[in-house]
C-alpha cells in the first residue's frame, strides 16, 4: 500500500496521484505540485489515503506545498494575462494567414511556459508564429492541436437537454461512442438530433447502452414469428423496449387481430445481438463517428471510433460470401448446362454417323447391282 492524494488541474479533468508527504489536505483545498509541464496549481479531489501499489504509476512526484492566498492571487493574475495573450495570438495568426482556430491560452503557475490550444483541419506549419510569440512574451511557447471534443470541453456550453455539457461538468474522460448505440436505443438517426455541440455523437448515448442491450436481447425482432401462451402463432408488429411489451398480429376466425403481450408470455427464437446498418445510414452518419477521443492535458487526439468500420466490414464480408455463393451456384449451373449440351451433341453425332453409313451402303448397292465390284483387267499393248 502507498499513500497518495488525488489532484485535478481543470474542471472535469483527470485526477492525478501525488505523494502528500506530511501535509494535511482536505477535499476542495489547493496544492502546488510539480508536473511534466512544470509547477502547477491544482485542487484536491481525493484526500490523502492508501491505495494498492498497482494503481500508482511510479515515480510518484511529491506535493511541494499547500497553496496559500498569495498562490491563489498568482493564479488570478495569470488568468488576466491569458486573456491578453489570447488576443495577441489571434492577431499573429491573422498576420501569418494560418488556417487555424485558437481555442485557449494558458500560463503555467510559474510562468515558465505559455500554451496555446487550437483546432485545424490538417497539419499547420506554425514555426514562424512561434518565433513571433516568443519575441513578444519572452517565455517558452507551446502550440498544441486538439480535437473538437476537447475544444467543447474547454469552452463549455449547454446541451439540447438544457443542462451544462457532460464533458465540461463531470465527464473526466471521453468514452467511445458509436452509431450502433443510437440504433440499439431506437433513436432517430437524424444527425441533428443525436449529435452534440461539438458535432460528434452525444456522449450520453453511452449512459444507457448496457441497459438497452440487455432489454433488447430479451425481445423478438419486428417481423419475427412468435408463439403465444395459448399456442397461437403470430407476427411481431412492434416492441416497447422499456415496458417489455410486444404487439403481435394473430389470425382469429379468418380475421387478423393485434394483441399486446408481455415478453415472458411469448416463445420465440432469440435474435442476434449485432445491429446492422444500411449503407445509406452509414453514409449519413459517417461524419459523426468518434474522431477525437483524447484529452487536451496529455495528448491532442486519440484514435477514431471503429464501430462504423466494424459494421461496414461485417456487411462487406456478408456481401462477399453472398457473391461467392452465387458464383459457385452459377458455375455449377454452367457445368450442368455444358454437360447436357455435350450429351446432346454426342447423341446427334452418333445418329448422324449411322445415317451417313446407311446412305453409303445404299449407294454402293445401286452402283454394283447388288454385287461386288470386280477389278479391271489391263489390255496388252
Amino acid at each position: 500500500m502507498i499513500k497518495v492524494v488525488g489532484i485535478r488541474f481543470r474542471n472535469a479533468g483527470k485526477i492525478y496521484y501525488f505523494d502528500p508527504k506530511d501535509f494535511e489536505m482536505e477535499v476542495g483545498s489547493h496544492a502546488i505540485v510539480e508536473t511534466a509541464r512544470g509547477i502547477e496549481y491544482g485542487t484536491v479531489l481525493i484526500a490523502p489515503r492508501e491505495v494498492a501499489d498497482d494503481q500508482v504509476v511510479q515515480p510518484l512526484k511529491p506535493v511541494i506545498r499547500v497553496a496559500t492566498e498569495e498562490d491563489t492571487k498568482t493564479v488570478e493574475r495569470n488568468k488576466e494575462r491569458e486573456k491578453n495573450a489570447y488576443k495577441t495570438c489571434q492577431e499573429k495568426i491573422a498576420k501569418h494567414g494560418l488556417e487555424m482556430k485558437l481555442v485557449q491560452a494558458e500560463y503555467t503557475f510559474d510562468n515558465n511556459k505559455l500554451l496555446f490550444y487550437f483546432t485545424a483541419d490538417g497539419r499547420i506549419d506554425f514555426r514562424e508564429l512561434v518565433k513571433d510569440l516568443a519575441s513578444v512574451f519572452r517565455t517558452r511557447i507551446e502550440l498544441r492541436q486538439i480535437g473538437v471534443r476537447d475544444e467543447t470541453k474547454m469552452l463549455g456550453g449547454i446541451g439540447i437537454c438544457g443542462r451544462e455539457l457532460c464533458c465540461c461538468s463531470y465527464l473526466s474522460d471521453f468514452v467511445p461512442v458509436s452509431i450502433k448505440m443510437a440504433k440499439e436505443q431506437n433513436l432517430s438517426l437524424n444527425p441533428t438530433k443525436i449529435s452534440g455541440v461539438c458535432g460528434r455523437l452525444m456522449c450520453c448515448l453511452k449512459n444507457e447502452e448496457e441497459t438497452y442491450e440487455y432489454l433488447n436481447s430479451r425481445l423478438p425482432g419486428v417481423g419475427d414469428s412468435v408463439i403465444t401462451a395459448t399456442g397461437q402463432t403470430g407476427e411481431v408488429q412492434s416492441v416497447n423496449v422499456l415496458r417489455q411489451k410486444v404487439k403481435v398480429l394473430i389470425e382469429v376466425d379468418d380475421e387478423k387481430e393485434l394483441h399486446e403481450y408481455d415478453v415472458d408470455e411469448l416463445k420465440f427464437r432469440p435474435r442476434k445481438k449485432n445491429v446492422k446498418l444500411s449503407a445509406k445510414e452509414l453514409e449519413e452518419l459517417e461524419g459523426l463517428a468518434d474522431e477525437d477521443l483524447g484529452d487536451a492535458e496529455n495528448k491532442p487526439a486519440a484514435k477514431p471510433e471503429r464501430e462504423a468500420k466494424d459494421v461496414r466490414r461485417d456487411q462487406n464480408r456478408e456481401s462477399k460470401e453472398r457473391k461467392d455463393h452465387n458464383k459457385e451456384r452459377d458455375n455449377k449451373d454452367r457445368e450442368n448446362k455444358n454437360r447436357e449440351q455435350n450429351q446432346k451433341r454426342n447423341h446427334h453425332n452418333r445418329n448422324r454417323n449411322k445415317d451417313r453409313g446407311k446412305d453409303r451402303a445404299d449407294r454402293g448397292d445401286k452402283t454394283n447391282g447388288g454385287g461386288d465390284r470386280q477389278p479391271s483387267e489391263s489390255k496388252p499393248s
